[in-house]
């Protein structure tokens, strides 16, 4: 018996879409299979170095890569160069996707920080001279929290609500006239040297030996749960199953919460349920 074309043309898409079923679930198994590739900043790779070990004594390969931004993290994800990442909290995510056009989601929490206040020339806040030079972070997330805690530091006032999106057309009060700069936030523990205040992330400080991290004049706290850092994935990877793995061990492991103590200090909290 002769079939029609068009019985043949309905069986053959039929049996291609088996076919690219079927290799896209092969593919997806074996991209699960290799090494999981975690991305991060100095900032965050020696607890992750310490989770990679123990995952390897359970038969898990993690590869930890560093970048030296916090651009290539993502660009990086996005383009399937590494698993995951670590650097970033959820409203720079937000802001990442938005201006990269990336696919990017949360899936796990991590740690919360604080961020301060530091000066190598002024010994309290109310010391800040007439004109005082003060460095902020250049991307449109970190910088609204740094004009957040300078209002908090009572330096400057912003408009009502605006919240982390805040930014310097945001200021309606600024009774000292200081003056802000924005730094490309991995470098402003080393503007400390030009400057006479800046927002530091105590992890940088202690990575450059410029301060003490536990001596800023002013600390944001630890009480805003939007700036938790979180393991950062591409969207519909969430079923990945060394990922899984991974997570617990760094959230539960004795070892890697005495490499977070070590690293951390007394400046950062836990951002999972314990």
């Amino acid at each position: 018996m002769t079939l029609p074309v068009w019985g043949i043309s309905r069986i053959g898409k039929t049996l291609l879409l088996a076919a690219s079923v079927a290799f896209s679930g092969a593919a997806l198994a074996a991209s699960y299979s290799g090494p999981l590739k975690v991305g991060t900043t100095a900032a965050f790779a020696p607890p992750l170095e310490a989770a990679a070990a123990e995952a390897g004594k359970q038969g898990l390969k993690v590869e930890i890569v560093e970048f030296s931004d916090w651009i290539a993290p993502n660009v990086s994800l996005e383009n399937g160069d590494i698993d995951v990442n670590l650097f970033q909290h959820k409203p720079f995510l937000g802001n990442a996707n938005q201006e990269g056009g990336f696919h990017l989601v949360p899936y796990a929490p991590a740690i919360i920080n604080q961020v301060g206040l530091y000066s190598k020339k002024h010994a309290s806040i109310a010391a800040l001279p007439e004109g005082a030079t003060v460095a902020i972070p250049n991307d449109p997330i970190n910088g609204g929290r740094g004009l957040l805690l300078l209002q908090k530091a009572g330096l400057i006032t912003l408009t009502p609500g605006v919240g982390i999106k805040a930014t310097t057309a945001d200021i309606v009060s600024n009774p000292k006239h200081i003056r802000i700069i924005e730094v490309e936030a991995v470098q402003l523990a080393r503007s400390l040297d030009e400057v006479d205040l800046a927002i530091g992330y105590p992890h940088y400080l202690r990575l450059s030996g410029v301060i003490a991290p536990e001596k800023a004049l002013l600390f944001d706290g630890l009480e805003h749960p939007e700036y938790v850092i979180q393991f950062v994935i591409r969207d519909g990877h969430q079923d990945d199953p060394r990922l899984r793995q991974f997570v617990d061990i760094y959230q539960h492991s004795p070892v890697v919460r005495a490499a977070l103590d070590k690293f951390y200090g007394t400046l950062y909290q836990p951002g999972w349920s314990q």
